[in-house]
């Protein structure tokens, strides 16, 4: 069946639009709009009819009836009048229901949304009620439709052009900032604004706060005795003295840290800092000054945390992060002994913990929130530096993962080896810090 045959077919059963007719054959005419296709075919049936009529051939009217349907040009009329057309004007299309006459309401609504927002790119997503989809489906299975497309495609096209074309902003199919939601059918119309991501290191300067928000676990943030009533464990966070400056200026509504790895509550970062991204979610500002967010947050967080190295990233970046999480690391432990060590005992430490594997059972502090497994990690290199006859400062170079504290102490033999099994003696860590954290080419 040829493609007027096709066509013809469906307008003596369906009073279809412009839009819904070439939209069946959206495949053909390269550049073509389906709604100038439709017209194009429509008119091409009627130039056959005409030419039936004034060749006095005897026909039934009937092909011009159905190919004249709603907003019918004036040269198929005035072959309908030579044929005493009785049909009603203005049928409604059965497959859109004349939704696509409301294409520059729709991006009109989208604008209004879209003017307060900072972005460069979008993409248009389009829902559709079930039944409509459904009844396409049959449509095309009916006419055995092979060049076609689908109705959500043409609407999300036809509407993101002349969103290009008002906003000057870019079409991205893959990682759009803003997704306009349009519901043809309903006439609703919202965004969704996807996240923004700034990646960047961070020194944590003093003890005693948490990577993240730490609730109560009591009471889980409800607030109770224990946590005096505020509902958290701590009362800061990095997470907390990087977001908040960064949401004031993003105007976000809310955010999420994803770091290279964390550290303990009671030890620092220094060094060059710990990789880490900032997901700030339905933000309305992108267009950030990053020199000018690095100052904010250095100031707000002043004396505690400092961040360098801010630049813009994305999601890819994140999941490299959390790959990192085994990176290699420099730890600097300040260690206390049951009794005084000589210096032939500290090189014996460097010793037997270079260049070994270290076998750790999930330790009995975190047993709460970790697997009880047996891990191994690997120490490239131990130094130790005198500091008293019964204390030590002790560096450890090493694979990511191992647990420094229960490296020191044993954990009653769930770590092996350990300083106090090498050495035969108590031993415990009075102050910990990370002095690097090694990721190769994470910035």
């Amino acid at each position: 069946m040829d493609i007027l045959q096709k066509a013809l077919k469906m307008l003596l059963d369906y009073s279809l639009c412009n839009s819904c007719l070439g939209r069946q054959f959206a495949m053909l005419g390269h550049g073509i709009e389906n709604e100038s296709r439709g017209e194009s075919i429509r008119l091409l049936i009627t130039l056959m009819d005409n030419n039936i009529i004034l060749g006095r051939h005897k026909t039934s009217p009937e092909s011009m009836w159905t190919a004249s349907t709603i907003n019918p040009s004036s040269p198929t009329l005035e072959v309908l009048k030579l044929c005493n057309d009785p049909r009603e004007e203005n049928k409604q299309c059965p497959l859109c229901k004349g939704t696509f006459e409301n294409i520059k309401t729709f991006v009109n609504e989208a604008q209004k949304n879209l003017k307060d927002l900072e972005y460069t790119t979008f993409l248009v997503g389009i829902e559709l009620p079930l039944e409509i989809a459904e009844q396409e489906d049959e449509f095309k299975a009916r006419y055995n439709v092979t060049h076609g497309e689908s109705m959500r495609s043409q609407f999300s096209r036809d509407i993101g052009k002349l969103l290009c074309k008002i906003t000057g902003k870019q079409v991205d199919f893959k990682k759009p900032e803003v997704v306009v939601l349009v519901e043809p059918f309903t006439k609703i119309v919202r965004l969704r604004i996807n996240p923004f991501y700034i990646s960047g290191r961070y020194q944590k300067l003093v003890r005693g706060i948490p990577q993240s928000r730490w609730l109560c676990g009591n009471c889980l943030g409800n607030g109770c005795e224990i946590c005096n009533w505020s509902g958290r464990m701590y009362q800061e966070s990095i997470e907390e003295l990087i977001g908040i400056p960064m949401m004031e200026i993003t105007q976000g509504q809310e955010i999420s840290f994803h770091g290279a790895g964390r550290e303990d509550v009671d030890a620092r970062m220094l060094g060059s800092g710990r990789p880490f991204v900032l997901e700030i979610k339905e933000p309305k500002k992108r267009f950030i000054d990053l020199h000018e967010l690095e100052e904010k947050i250095n100031k707000y967080a002043r004396g505690k945390v400092k961040v360098t190295r801010l630049c813009f990233a994305n999601k890819d970046v994140v999941r490299k992060y959390k790959k990192a999480e085994g990176a290699e690391k420099i730890y600097r432990a300040i260690v206390e002994f049951g009794r005084n060590v000589s210096t032939d005992e500290l090189k014996q430490v460097e010793e037997t913990l270079s260049n070994t594997i270290i076998s750790q059972q999930t330790p009995k502090r975190v047993l709460h929130r970790r697997a009880n497994l047996t891990r191994e990690r690997y120490i490239y290199e131990a130094k130790t530096k005198r500091m008293s006859q019964n204390r030590a400062e002790i560096r450890i170079h090493c694979q990511g993962g191992l647990y420094i504290k229960e490296l020191i102490t044993g954990d009653e033999g769930r770590t092996k080896t350990s300083v106090a099994s090498i050495l035969g003696v108590k031993a415990s860590t009075l102050e910990l810090d990370v002095l690097s954290v090694v990721t190769g080419d994470i910035k």
